[in-house]
């Protein structure tokens, strides 16, 4: 009997891991999937009860490919601009650097540190140009996630309820509340922040000279919806703004532009105001938000700005109903 168990126990050691390898590359995307799901459901409920729930399903989902897919050409015409406008403008600060006579041996090390800068540069961009059909793939499983979990929406509610014993079912629909009341002020900072992002994207355009005002909006609409999409944020358009400000000539410029996107626009707001925006709306501390933002991108990659609070949130709660409990056994004896 014992041989059996021991047999069914690496049986089922064995499924888990293979499951855990098959899932593992696609992790992201079917987290992304399912928070974007979350943030669309209170939309989905409404409009399912007009359309019906897979009729609701399937068009939350179809705009959301819309957007998906106009946001990927975009990237796609976005991204091969800046990355040749970037490797001319590397390649002549290159020669314009080994130009200079630096004493003790510097020059030869400066020459020698570009010349393998050069090449391992043109296999990143290659790597990453070729990753292409990853990302797609990945984009594919994102949006069979959101279908699906929406689909499926009241069922998971329930699962996750029944997953909780009998006797801690108080337990269970607090800390279900607490990652409810987390998860949305994450989520409402993220968009309320974004389009912050927008507005002073398309403000910074202007006051430093870079375009049109029509341009200047057109960038901070998509400066707002590449926010959402993780790495991305606002950061690549005031570089863009740079290079061309470089490019051009007003050097000055281009370190204002500089300055000023990444101290209003991205990546400082998503460290410090962030934090805030959530800690008001979830009820907790600042530190704590900072914290669990910072460690959960340092544990889990670009995720993690969404676990790290609630997996802390949830670890008060804990603590919490710990010291309770421990307050009444106390008291009785």
């Amino acid at each position: 009997m014992k041989a059996e168990t021991v047999a069914w126990m690496v049986f089922i050691g064995i499924v888990i891991y293979v499951s855990w390898k098959v899932i593992e590359p696609l992790v992201t995307s079917i987290f992304f999937g399912i928070i974007t799901a979350y943030a669309l459901y209170p939309i989905h409920k409404a409009l399912s009860q007009r359309r019906g729930i897979k009729n609701s399903a399937f068009l939350i989902t179809s705009l959301m490919l819309i957007i998906g897919s106009t946001l990927t050409v975009e990237m796609i015409l976005i991204f091969g601009k800046l990355i040749t406008s970037f490797y001319e403008d590397f390649s002549a600060f290159t020669e314009w650097i080994k130009g200079f006579y630096f004493p003790f041996g510097i020059s030869q090390a400066i020459n020698s540190f570009f010349n393998q800068l050069g090449p391992n540069l043109s296999k990143y961009i290659s790597a990453q140009a070729f990753s292409l059909p990853s990302y797609l793939l990945q984009l594919v499983i994102f949006f069979f996630v959101i279908y699906y979990s929406l689909y499926h929406s009241e069922d998971i509610k329930a699962q996750i309820r029944s997953l909780f014993p009998q006797k801690q079912k108080k337990l269970g629909e607090k800390l279900i509340h607490n990652v409810d009341i987390t998860l949305h002020a994450l989520i409402r900072a993220w968009l309320l922040l974004n389009i912050a992002k927008g507005f002073l994207m398309t403000l910074g355009f202007l006051i430093f000279g870079i375009s049109d005002v029509y341009t200047a909006i057109v960038v901070g609409i998509l400066t707002i919806l590449f926010s959402f999409v993780p790495l991305l944020e606002g950061w690549m358009f005031w570089v863009a703004g740079a290079l061309y400000l470089y490019k051009i000539g007003a050097l000055w410029k281009a370190i204002g532009i500089s300055i000023y996107g990444a101290v209003l626009v991205s990546p400082m707001p998503d460290y410090t105001i962030r934090p805030l925006l959530v800690a008001k709306e979830a009820k907790l501390n600042e530190a704590i938000v900072f914290i669990g933002m910072v460690g959960g991108i340092w544990a889990f990659g670009i995720k993690g700005v969404l676990i790290g609070p609630i997996v802390l949130n949830i670890t008060l709660t804990l603590l919490r109903e710990w010291k309770e409990i421990k307050k009444v056994q106390t008291s009785v004896f």
